[in-house]
């Protein structure tokens, strides 16, 4: 990719900003968060992953002119019947922390056996608001819902996140460790091809 190119990435989380400026930034891309142009968040109305990123993505496009990367994520716990999926962000309520969401989930599932989950992440780039042919990609995590959180890094569910073969939580990884085998991550490898192409 060309030095210097920006995109507005469609979220004010913090966490995100992070993770998406240490995996863009070596390609040349500058992150820039959509509040920093004075640009509010949209609404997400779908019931799916992928639709509410391609909502986000437009919007931030059209509003900022220049390309967007939007990423809709969450936590999915089949036993929940993939519960809080869209509603991560908003599980306990919508002014909620993260942890009231996570008190939430372990309510939720309070004297249950079966806590796999996984976390889902569906990331949209596009060139323009008007964009026809939108990049779209999805990767998937699998691991565990622990009865307590462990770990003080991250945001969202990762204190209560375990994965089995890393021995840990998503909370107790670094970012570099996390970058390398998130959800996150496993969107952004195919989405890299695009962007190298």
């Amino acid at each position: 990719m060309t030095e210097g190119r920006e995109v507005v990435l469609a979220s004010s989380n913090p966490g995100k900003i992070r993770e998406f400026d240490a995996l863009l930034s070596p390609l040349g891309w500058k992150v820039i968060a959509q509040n920093d142009l004075g640009i509010e968040g949209s609404d997400e109305p779908h019931r799916t992953f992928v639709e509410n990123a391609l909502v986000k993505a437009r919007h931030v496009a059209q509003r900022s002119g220049r390309p967007a990367l939007a990423d809709d994520s969450g936590l999915c716990v089949p036993s929940l019947q993939g519960a809080p999926g869209v509603d991560s962000a908003h599980y306990a309520g919508p002014q909620r922390q993260d942890q009231d969401n996570n008190q939430a989930l372990l309510r939720a599932l309070s004297g249950s056996t079966e806590r796999r989950a996984f976390y889902y992440c569906v990331l949209v780039w596009v060139m323009h608001g008007a964009d026809p042919t939108p990049c779209i990609a999805e990767g998937r995590w699998f691991g565990e819902i622990l009865d307590a959180p462990r770990g003080a890094g991250g945001f969202g569910y990762d204190s209560l996140f375990w994965v089995p073969e890393c021995g840990k939580t998503a909370a107790q990884m670094t970012l570099a460790e996390k970058n390398a085998q998130s959800h996150r991550a496993r969107a952004w490898q195919s989405l890299l091809p695009f962007l190298q192409a």
